[in-house]
C-alpha cells in the first residue's frame, strides 16, 4: 500500500504564491517508475488535471494553469511538488496528490487552497 500526505494548502491573495508538496511513503519501492502529479476538485465540479510529472521528467499540465504553476519531483526523497505562482480566485479547490503505475492510482486525503481577498 502506498500512503501519500499533502502539506502547503491554506488561504492566499489573488496573485500570490503557494507551493504544495506531496510525501509518498509504504510499499513505493521504485518511486521513479511512478507517475505522479496533482488534481483539483471546486465545490460543484468535477475534478480535474492540475499537472502530472512521469519517472523520465515529462510534465503535462492543464490549460488553466500553464504559465503559472510549475511542477517537480524528487525521486531520492519520494516527494513531488506544486509550486503555485499568480493564484487567482477560480484556483480555489481542494487539491490531491496522486501516483500511479501499471493502472493503480493512489490518492492523497486532500489539501485546501483558498485564493480570496
Amino acid at each position: 500500500q502506498v500512503q501519500l500526505v499533502e502539506s502547503g494548502g491554506g488561504l492566499v491573495q489573488p496573485g500570490g504564491s503557494l507551493r504544495l508538496s506531496c510525501a509518498a511513503s509504504g510499499s513505493i519501492s521504485s518511486f521513479y517508475t511512478y507517475a505522479m502529479g496533482w488534481f483539483r476538485q471546486a465545490p460543484g465540479k468535477q475534478r480535474e488535471l492540475v499537472a502530472r510529472i512521469t519517472g523520465d521528467n515529462i510534465i503535462k499540465y492543464g490549460e488553466s494553469v500553464k504559465g503559472r504553476f510549475t511542477i517537480s519531483r524528487d525521486n531520492a526523497e519520494n516527494t513531488v511538488a506544486l509550486q503555485m505562482n499568480s493564484l487567482k480566485p477560480e484556483d480555489t479547490a481542494v487539491y490531491y496528490c496522486y501516483a500511479a503505475r501499471r493502472g493503480v492510482d493512489y490518492w492523497g486525503q486532500g489539501t485546501q487552497v483558498t485564493v480570496s481577498s
